[in-house]
């Protein structure tokens, strides 16, 4: 009798424990996502261009720092605080970055071929030579201001899904996609209708792609097979309920607030996404303050290098003037690199953001295993040379792995973006970008 009310006390203290730790969860996670939203609205307010989320990460980062030098509990309670909403974005990365790589089929319809072409190859051999030029850079100025390498601060890493959560997920697929498959007229083939199993489908297939061996994933990211599940179930459901994939793909991402589409409820997170790499550059505070000459001079030196030699290689294959300039800011984040074209006439917007979301589908494909051939070894070269390469992508893909990496990652993909918006930003750079294109 005492056996089992002391199992039972101990089941109730496991259970209150768990809504503890639930309720932590969502109140650290809201947070975030609440500044997130209130940073947006007054940058929109007062009609500042410059992505909130940015000066939000940094921000926090900043308060962090004057924390610690102040009042050090405070900085480690904070921290503490915001750990499980960390964990959780951290275990979700990539998936925050899926939306545009699902929709990319819309986005290069109206391209020749023979300019795709051009344009793949540019993306492509542009990708690995920013990425060289990224990793190497920060190894030889550290070489010449003599700074020597510490070991980074070990940083904890995501658990793994569990067969019950992907079974879950499965079932929620599979009622989500049916229903909306068998009562189209009662509810309408809308957003609202595809968003359940577009969703399920979206995480269902980075679960499984996260599941696969370390090989395959080598050379088939997680985010590949994410994004593949995601196409390949709205063709499914546009070929069955003959309304096509480009209207399901349609409805998956509607950029409209009052009818949002999965791949839209995936997006809401960016901003808290990115706000949240503060925590992970202060854990790396040390490295940061040690190595920050190279980290400044190698995102410059790489951006500049990444805009000039896209108009170069453009020029040199022969791509149009106007191709040319609408893929210039193919390393730098969507948001940032919309506002860079801006400043140029006559760009294809929609290629620009195809551009981005394919030099990031190839970094976060090769990311890893073409660092570990360059034997770019140590975090912050890794780091660096991803974001700077393959911005946000590139960023969830090798930090997903590589979690020590994760803030290097988010500093150079946060003044990658900055680097190039304030140099586009000067007539001079625009003038001669625009004579090398033709």
């Amino acid at each position: 009798m005492v056996k089992s009310t002391s199992n039972e006390d101990e089941s109730v203290s496991v259970r209150f424990q768990s809504v503890i730790k639930i309720l932590h969860l969502l109140l650290s996670l809201g947070i975030i996502m609440a500044m997130d939203k209130f940073l947006e609205r007054v940058f929109v307010a007062v009609a500042i261009k410059f992505p909130s989320a940015l000066f939000g990460m940094f921000f926090v980062f900043s308060i962090l720092m004057i924390f610690d030098s102040v009042l050090p509990s405070a900085a480690t309670i904070l921290i503490n605080f915001f750990e499980p909403a960390n964990m959780f974005i951290q275990r979700w990365l990539p998936v925050f970055y899926v939306p545009l790589l699902v929709v990319l089929p819309l986005s290069v319809k109206g391209i020749p071929a023979a300019s795709g072409v051009k344009i793949c190859f540019i993306i492509v051999g542009g990708w690995l030579a920013s990425l060289s030029v990224a990793g190497y850079t920060a190894i030889t100025i550290r070489k010449i201001v003599k700074t020597e390498m510490i070991a980074a601060e070990p940083m904890p890493k995501a658990s793994p899904f569990s067969k019950f959560e992907v079974w879950s997920w499965t079932g929620m697929f599979l009622a989500s996609f049916i229903s909306a498959f068998l009562y189209p007229t009662a509810l309408g083939t809308n957003a609202r209708t595809c968003l359940p199993f577009l969703l399920a489908a979206t995480v269902l297939g980075y679960m499984v792609g996260s599941g696969l061996p370390s090989d395959i994933k080598m050379v088939f990211h997680p985010i590949i097979c994410c994004g593949l599940s995601a196409y390949l179930v709205a063709l499914a459901f546009g070929y069955l309920s003959k309304s096509g994939v480009d209207a399901v793909l349609g409805y998956y991402l509607t950029k409209v607030s009052s009818n949002p589409g999965a791949g839209d409820i995936l997006m809401e997170f960016l901003g808290s996404v990115i706000i949240s790499f503060a925590f992970s550059m202060f854990k790396q505070r040390k490295l940061v303050k040690r190595h920050a000459t190279e980290i400044f001079l190698s995102v410059i030196i790489s951006s500049l290098f990444s805009l000039y030699s896209t108009a170069i290689i453009g020029r040199l294959v022969g791509l149009e003037p106007t191709l040319t300039i609408s893929i210039l800011p193919r390393c730098i984040t969507v948001a940032l690199a919309l506002s860079i074209v801006s400043f140029f006439e006559g760009v294809n917007a929609s290629l620009t953001g195809a551009a981005v979301i394919l030099t990031g589908l190839v970094g976060a494909n090769f990311v890893q295993a073409m660092l570990d051939k360059l034997r770019l070894n140590d975090p912050i070269a890794r780091g660096l040379a991803a974001a700077s390469s393959s911005h946000g992508l590139g960023t969830a893909a090798l930090s997903a792995k590589e979690p020590e990496a994760l803030p290097f990652c988010a500093i150079a993909y946060a003044l990658t973006g900055i680097t190039g918006s304030l140099l586009c930003s000067v007539p001079a750079v625009r003038h001669s970008l625009l004579l090398i294109a033709g």
